[in-house]
């Protein structure tokens, strides 16, 4: 996960746990006092809204896994963020007089207030459930390295393997070229020990003959 969106995470859910204590803190208070308080929370609310932004474009500029997991926690954000500013309309909504604004904090602002506190328990758990989305993420891409780096491994054991065959294969051509020129070389005294065979038995031959010649000339 990118580590400037949690960081803008951090910031943004220290800002709603403070927005959420002033608007109940705001309840119970009058005149100036409340105005003041109230003016605080939209402050606070300007800087909530511009946490949620940065959020929002650091997240679309990431790989699109993550980028999943971190668009569906910025719902949750954005609904809480809703949930605080209706708060706050209701706590600075001043035209209505004191009957009416006691029923109004009485009735609609407990059932806001229960309803940001479940919606809160419901974002908690969502959030639980996006972290060890991203931790399962993480794995994944973990394994995922691991098994690229033994592919890598493997390529290369092969290219080893493959350098070492055309080694023995040139070896193996260099001793074919030398075996053809052994047999070349044997060929060549064959036929002359062959030529030589023919030529020692003309030789024999003619003296063969020539002692006969010889030997019938002295006879007779």
């Amino acid at each position: 996960m990118s580590q400037i969106f949690e960081g803008y995470e951090r910031q943004y859910c220290e800002i709603s746990a403070n927005l959420s204590r002033k608007c109940t803190a705001a309840v119970s208070l009058d005149g100036e006092k409340k105005k003041q308080k109230i003016s605080e929370v939209r402050a606070g609310l300007e800087d909530a809204e511009a946490l949620i932004r940065k959020m929002d474009l650091e997240a679309r500029n990431l790989q699109p896994n993550v980028k999943a997991v971190l668009l569906a926690k910025l719902r949750e954000y954005k609904s809480d963020l809703n949930n605080l500013k209706t708060e706050v309309k209701r706590i600075g909504f001043g035209n209505l007089n004191a009957a009416a604004r006691d029923e109004l904090l009485e009735a609609g602002m407990t059932d806001s207030l229960m309803a940001s506190g479940d919606q809160r328990s419901r974002l908690m758990m969502a959030t639980e459930r996006l972290n060890h989305s991203s931790d399962r993420i993480k794995d994944s891409r973990r394994t995922m390295l691991e098994t690229e780096e033994l592919g890598v491994s493997i390529l290369q054991d092969l290219h080893q393997q493959r350098q070492s065959l055309l080694h023995a294969h040139n070896t193996l051509h260099g001793v074919d070229d030398n075996i053809g020129k052994s047999k070349r070389v044997l060929t060549a005294i064959s036929r002359r020990m062959n030529r030589n065979k023919w030529v020692t038995g003309a030789i024999i031959a003619v003296l063969v003959v020539a002692i006969i010649l010889i030997l019938y000339f002295k006879l007779k």
